[in-house]
């Protein structure tokens, strides 16, 4: 019996001793995430409701008045550079062009006669420019009685598409009234309403992204074109971001969402951490755990900011190019070892 004690009390020391050894073994360091601060670039987003505009419209007309004979275009319908559009009666038009040449025919037939006594030395000089005075006055009428009738013909100025069809066939055209509008929607700006105090933090080049629901299409936009004079009630200012539509998908009138992305450094390059890396202690103090140069942790207090999307400023307690811990926290407590 007394050896079954001793092997017992044998066996308990060497667990003892073994317990002694482990708890007596140094602990590894605790390993966690890490940022070194710094005056970082945040981005913000903002986002307005905007509408798809032309780049440009041209209100084709017909120089003088007539009654519009036919229309041969549609709205919404392409055409191209020197396409006939529509047609005005040019019943006047070709009349008086016929008189125009035939006082043209006169004129040359009178010059030729009268060429040959000039030559002659039969006709006075006065007559003989008189003669070619009418040449030349007869020469204008046929020219601008040419172009009565050609101008009887209304064709595109410009490609594009057929915006809008404002007078029909029998209906009298007025010189300057618009028959159709061609808009050239290659490319397409979109109009927003941005409130005045943030025009200022827009410029021609701020990124922005349009998603036009109808069309199913969400685009980088390009270069932003602003207002300078503020709409008296809303205190807005327009601004015109320029879309490229190559497949002429975005269509004038559709509603779109603009998002302007803007990038402002950090005031007075004060450094920033994550909103999440800021503690509380019991006492109400903030803090935040940082790394020394031994691979440390401490209890940092700090004085903080203006929050900046996910991330707040550090108005004194830790310099920029100091390390912190942004994950792992929870495990720490004062000089606790960590590695990263």
């Amino acid at each position: 019996m007394r050896r079954i004690y001793t092997v017992a009390l044998l066996a308990l020391m060497v667990l003892g001793s073994c317990s002694k050894e482990e708890k007596s073994s140094p602990k590894g360091p605790t390993r966690v995430k890490t940022e070194v601060a710094g005056g970082a670039t945040v981005s913000s987003t903002t986002e307005y409701v905007g509408i798809v505009e032309e780049q440009e419209a041209t209100a084709v007309s017909f120089t003088g008045m007539g009654v519009v004979r036919r229309v041969l275009v549609s709205e919404g319908q392409a055409v191209g550079h020197g396409q006939l559009l529509a047609e005005m009666d040019d019943t006047q038009a070709r009349n008086l062009l016929k008189a125009a040449e035939a006082q043209m025919a006169q004129a040359e037939d009178a010059l030729q006669r009268y060429e040959q006594l000039h030559q002659a030395g039969s006709l006075p000089e006065v007559q003989w420019v008189e003669i070619q005075s009418k040449v030349a006055q007869a020469r204008s009428s046929l020219a601008v009685a040419q172009k009565n009738l050609a101008d009887c013909r209304l064709t595109a100025p410009v490609s594009g598409i057929i915006g809008r069809k404002m007078v029909g066939a029998g209906e009298t055209a007025l010189p300057s009234q618009a028959v159709v509008t061609i808009l050239n929607i290659q490319q397409v700006k979109v109009k927003v309403a941005v409130p005045e105090g943030d025009i200022s933090a827009i410029s021609e080049q701020t990124p922005s992204t349009i998603s036009i629901e109808a069309a199913g299409v969400s685009t980088p936009g390009g270069k932003i074109e602003k207002g300078i004079v503020a709409d008296a009630m809303t205190h807005t200012y327009d601004v015109r971001i320029l879309v490229n539509n190559s497949n002429r998908q975005l269509l004038p009138g559709m509603v779109a969402s603009v998002r302007f992305s803007q990038a402002a450094e950090d005031e007075a390059g004060r450094p920033t951490v994550p909103v999440t890396a800021v503690q509380r202690r019991a006492d109400g103090q903030l803090f935040v755990w940082t790394v020394g140069s031994d691979s440390t942790a401490h209890r940092t207090p700090v004085s903080l900011g203006a929050t900046q999307g996910n991330r707040i400023q550090v108005v004194q307690g830790i310099d920029n190019g100091q390390r912190l811990v942004t994950e792992g926290y929870q495990k720490l407590s004062e000089g606790t070892k960590v590695s990263y």
